[in-house]
Parts: structure tokens; C-alpha cells; sequence
């Protein structure tokens, strides 16, 4: 190991990928993290990759990090060279699936982060905020060298969310207002989570809540206005829950200009605005329309909470059903999924593609339901509420629904998960072409064949060290031939 990869840089590496992995897999479920990296101007690359965020990449890596430097552009005048908080952007190497940020630092010549760009994301704006800070963090770190070293980092890191989405609050206001921007934003998230926590008669708040800087209000169109010295404050989250009673299922609006509410309105607004969109236990949090990040038990996250069905689409084409016939039954399955998880209710589809039908016990339509037709499929969508399965072919239609799926104990059942987990895995187990997806009350979506739920790649558990070193990206890119 060369001398400048002394213990403290090693350890350094490790603190700040650790945190940065560690903070995001909260936000956005399991993350893995990598950085390419280069102390001194002479020095080799390195590329510390615990957990082969990167391989797979190597080609484009190897094309990109050729023998001329043109990888690393320079500074903007000498004088930046001995401001160690100065950093100069480096170029995104824009590699499939992953979120990258970099830069150049008289501490840190070269560093480029690296994480997963998982595809349930909200915004990637908060997550590129999460790595250009740690760009700065890092150099900040190298700079302070051993003897002022805290770690305090990878702690900071991994708590790094609300700050994430501050950040992006703050470079969406700059560019739509300018330096002239006076909300405090701090107050204004720990309120959208302060409400969202708080029940009026057991029940959750549903509602939108929007924030609109106090020189914009003469501008609004209102319905109704608070009398001045009797507006309520909005650190009284249970003054503001009871209120939002008053535009719940509604295109109506509570007003706040960051401290007080204001009244009430129609939307959308013209001027910048931030919007909190209450939905019962999870909510959304938009910037002038723009969804920024959703809030769920207290704390925000990047997931969207909508099914994506990745399971079922590579299922799907494991079958010869053809474009059209695939693509129609993948967006029929998902429609019914997400109407499902919006209301509230589980269900569960099976998916027969089976030479000859299926016998399933439930009720029968004769004809049966042409999915492709949006009444008939808004019907379907409401009979998944009965209990039972419905029960669809490869010619999209809908042929039964209330079925009972039948079938001889398997070894991996769970009896942790439920009667429609364990059913759909002794089904799919017994009846080797269909596919069944189960959706349960609480959100989760399960996909199943040949008596197996079919898992997520993006969801398996990553470890929680990085316990290896660096290597020069030469000798990385040589393990890969």
C-alpha cells in the first residue's frame, strides 16, 4: 500500500462510505456505495468498492480513467489551490442505474462517489445532495489530517435526510427567487412530520398543507382568511391536524407562511411554493408540483410506495406471450396493484398462462372480462375486493374471481405472512405455469411461481462493514479479466 493510504486515509474511507451507505439505505432502502479516488495530482487511482457497487462497469470505466487526465479538470486559478473548502465539479460519468458526484479539492485532487439510482425514487435531487455533500466531507476530513480527526463524518451521514431535502428545498428556491428567500426551512419539515404523526379521533391527517412566502399571500386566491392575531401557530400540530379536516379529499389547500396559518385556498399556486399532501399514514412533500420525497412513520424516504412489479416483468417474459400480449398483461396487473394499494385493501391475481385453463373454485363469468377495455377493468378492480382471487389469461381477460387457491402444504410456508401468502405459494407450487401476485392491506406486494415468492434484486440485505481496502483502480480493473 503506498505511504499516502496511511491508516488515517484508510479509515477515513471507510467512516464516510460506511455513514453515506448506511444513511441512504434508510432513505431509500438497501444502498450500496463506491469512490474513485486520487489524494495528490502524481498519484494513481483508487477505487475503494467493498460491495461491487461497480463491477460490471469496468469497460466504461476503463475507457473513461484512460492514460491522459483528462478525467480530472483543472482548477479555476492557482489561488483556489489553497482554499481547501474550495470544489471544483467534476463530470458525471453517467453509468446505467447508478447516481454519481464528484470534484477537486487542493485536499483531495480527485474523488468521485458513487451509489445505486434505484428506480421507486421519488427525486434524485435529494440523493445527489447526499453526495455532493460528502465530496465536501471528505475533503474537509483529508484536510484536518489525523490529529484533528473526529469521525464525525459517517455519523453525520447517516443522518443526513431532513439535510438532503433542505438542501434541495434551497436550490429549488435560489433558482425560482433568487438570493431574496426568506422562508427557514428546518421549521417547515419538522412541521410536515410533526403533523403527519398526529391523529384527530384516531385517524390520520389527509389533506395539503402549503407553504407560500409571506410577500406572495395578497397574490393568493382565497376562500377563506384567518383574522390577523388569531391565526394559529404551526408548532400547534393539533391545531393544524384539526384544521386540515377542512380540505381533506379536496383540491383545497391550507395556507402557511412558515411560522402561522393563513387560511384557506384553491389550488395549484402560481407563485414558489412547498406542499406537504397528507394521505393517511404516508404523505408527500412537493416543491412548486414537483414531488421531492415522501414521509411515512415519522422520518422521510425516497420511495414512491407504489409497486413496481420488477418480479412480475421478468416473470412475465420467461413465457411466449409476445410484446403486445406481455406489455398489456404487465399494465393491467400493475393498474389493478396500484388501485389496490391506494384504497387500502389486499387482493390477490393469478396470472394463468397455461396451455389449458386452470381449474380454479370460484365464481365463473360467462363471458368473460376484456381487461383491455377501462370499464371492464375498473369492474375487475372492484372485485378484487371480495375475497378470493381473480383469476386472468393470457387472452386478457378476466375469467373468475372469488377463488380459492387450493393446494398441498409446501415446506417454506410462513405463517407470519398470512392466508394469502401461504396460498399463493401451495398454488404456484401445484400448478407450475401461473403466476400469482399477492397484495397485502399494509402495502407490500408479492410476486410467485413454482411455489417460490420471486424476490426483489434491490432488496437484498447488504452487509454493514466495509472491512476492505483500497486498490489502485488498475490492479481492480485487472481482477475483473
Amino acid at each position: 500500500m503506498p505511504v499516502r493510504l496511511n491508516s488515517f486515509v484508510v479509515r477515513c474511507l471507510r467512516d464516510t462510505l460506511t455513514g453515506l451507505r448506511d444513511g441512504l439505505s434508510l432513505f431509500s432502502g438497501p444502498s450500496r456505495a463506491a469512490v474513485i479516488f486520487s489524494l495528490e495530482e502524481e498519484d494513481e487511482l483508487y477505487i475503494f468498492d467493498p460491495q461491487n457497487l461497480l463491477r460490471g462497469h469496468e469497460v466504461k470505466l476503463k475507457a473513461f480513467y484512460g492514460e491522459r487526465r483528462e478525467w480530472c479538470r483543472p482548477f479555476d486559478g492557482e489561488a483556489f489551490r489553497s482554499v481547501y473548502n474550495y470544489i471544483e465539479p467534476q463530470d458525471n460519468l453517467r453509468l446505467d442505474g447508478m447516481l454519481c458526484m464528484g470534484g477537486s479539492s487542493a485536499p483531495v485532487f480527485y474523488q468521485m462517489w458513487f451509489t445505486e439510482h434505484h428506480p421507486h425514487f421519488c427525486s434524485v435531487l435529494p440523493t445527489l445532495c447526499w453526495l455532493e455533500h460528502v465530496v465536501l466531507r471528505f475533503s474537509h476530513d483529508i484536510a484536518k489530517d489525523s490529529t484533528l480527526y473526529t469521525g464525525i463524518s459517517g455519523n453525520f451521514l447517516r443522518e443526513y435526510a431532513t439535510h438532503a431535502i433542505h438542501d434541495c428545498i434551497l436550490d429549488k428556491a435560489g433558482a425560482a427567487l433568487g438570493p431574496d428567500f426568506h422562508f427557514h426551512v428546518y421549521p417547515i419539515l419538522e412541521t410536515v412530520l410533526g403533523v403527519s404523526k398526529t391523529n384527530e379521533e384516531q385517524v390520520r391527517p389527509q389533506g395539503l398543507l402549503t407553504f407560500i412566502e409571506p410577500r406572495f399571500l395578497d397574490d393568493i386566491p382565497w376562500i377563506a382568511k384567518f383574522k390577523s392575531g388569531e391565526q394559529p401557530l404551526l408548532e400547534n400540530y393539533k391545531h393544524v391536524r384539526k384544521l386540515l379536516q377542512a380540505v381533506e379529499y379536496s383540491q383545497r389547500t391550507l395556507i402557511a407562511d412558515g411560522k402561522y396559518l393563513i387560511g384557506i385556498a384553491d389550488g395549484p399556486m402560481d407563485h414558489f411554493h412547498i406542499t406537504a399532501d397528507y394521505r393517511g399514514k404516508l404523505g408527500f412533500l412537493s416543491v412548486d408540483g414537483e414531488t421531492l420525497c415522501s414521509f411515512h412513520d415519522g422520518r422521510y424516504s425516497s420511495d414512491t410506495h407504489r409497486a413496481k412489479l420488477f418480479e412480475l416483468e421478468e416473470a412475465l417474459l420467461d413465457f411466449e406471450l409476445g410484446i403486445e400480449v406481455g406489455t398489456a398483461m404487465f399494465a393491467i396487473i400493475t393498474s389493478l396493484v396500484h388501485f389496490a394499494q391506494e384504497h387500502k385493501y389486499g387482493c390477490s391475481f393469478v396470472i394463468d398462462l397455461a396451455p389449458v385453463p386452470t381449474t380454479t373454485s370460484g365464481q365463473l363469468l360467462s363471458p368473460p372480462i376484456d381487461l383491455r377495455e377501462p370499464r371492464e377493468l375498473a369492474l375487475a378492480a372492484g372485485l378484487a375486493k371480495v375475497d378470493g382471487a381473480l383469476h386472468l389469461r393470457a387472452d386478457l381477460h378476466l375469467h373468475a374471481f372469488a377463488c380459492l387457491l387450493d393446494g398441498h402444504r409446501v415446506e417454506n410456508e410462513d405463517r407470519s405472512r398470512g392466508a394469502r401468502y401461504n396460498s399463493a405459494l401451495r398454488f404456484t407450487a401445484q400448478h407450475r405455469d401461473t403466476l400469482v401476485v399477492v397484495v397485502s392491506a399494509d402495502r407490500p406486494v408479492s410476486t410467485f411461481r413454482h411455489g417460490r415468492e420471486i424476490t426483489n434484486r434491490f432488496g437484498a440485505q447488504l452487509g454493514t462493514q466495509c472491512d476492505l481496502y483500497p486498490l489502485t483502480l488498475e490492479e481492480w480493473l485487472a481482477g475483473a479479466e
